[in-house]
């Protein structure tokens, strides 16, 4: 019987003002709002745990943005069952938004009327091909994970990321082998969680499984 396939777990950080009232939040360490930490708690027991969809017997890694509305999101979930090993790392941050960091879209349109982020990237920030080749990189780390399970046995099937709203759109949208543009079709709600995983039992073949789940979309 071929052993389950080794998933990969996108989890949004929950609700901060910055989220809430639409500003681009970057490098801009905000924190959860009181429901924003309110959301993460009751999803906890719901999504990490035995026999929950993340289970810490099958944790291979997690990594986390090191921006403290991530860094709380992960331990809140983790925090009736410990928190396992994990990574802080710059490559799971937020897309620099550079000049445009804590403005709002209409803000950033009066300034440049056919800005897209996902064709002319953030001056002073990161490109569009700077995030994608650092969301290529993240996947290649991730896939490499899975490649050791599923073909040599080593380490455990899953891996999560913790991180933000942009970064797992291009994320999804890379996984799927898109072109990253198209991560503007994914809605990637605060506390969301994504599911990323392979088709036919096939490394070859990656999917999504799952977007949203667990997001208060009220």
């Amino acid at each position: 019987m071929p052993r389950p396939m080794p998933r990969l777990f996108v989890i949004r950080h929950g609700e901060t003002e910055w989220s809430l009232n639409g500003r681009h939040t970057g490098r801009s360490d905000i924190p959860l709002t009181p429901r924003g930490e309110d959301q993460v708690k009751e999803k906890a027991p719901i999504l990490v745990g035995e026999g929950r969809p993340i289970n810490p017997k099958n944790l291979c890694t997690v990594f986390v943005s090191p921006r403290q509305r991530a860094h709380k999101t992960f331990h809140l979930l983790f925090a009736h069952v410990g928190s396992p090993h994990h990574i802080l790392t710059e490559n799971v941050r937020e897309w620099d938004y550079g000049d445009y960091e804590g403005l709002l879209s209409f803000e950033i349109k009066a300034k440049r009327p056919d800005w897209s982020i996902w064709e002319h990237g953030c001056p002073g920030g990161e490109t569009v091909q700077e995030m994608e080749k650092r969301v290529d990189q993240v996947i290649t780390n991730v896939r490499e994970y899975h490649r050791q399970y599923h073909e040599e046995g080593l380490n455990t099937r899953d891996v999560v990321v913790v991180a933000h709203g942009h970064f797992s759109r291009v994320l999804i949208a890379r996984w799927i082998q898109f072109p990253l543009r198209l991560g503007t079709h994914f809605n990637v709600e605060p506390g969301g969680v994504a599911v990323l995983s392979y088709n036919h039992n096939s490394l070859a073949e990656p999917a999504l499984n799952a977007l949203n789940l667990y997001a208060d979309l009220v």
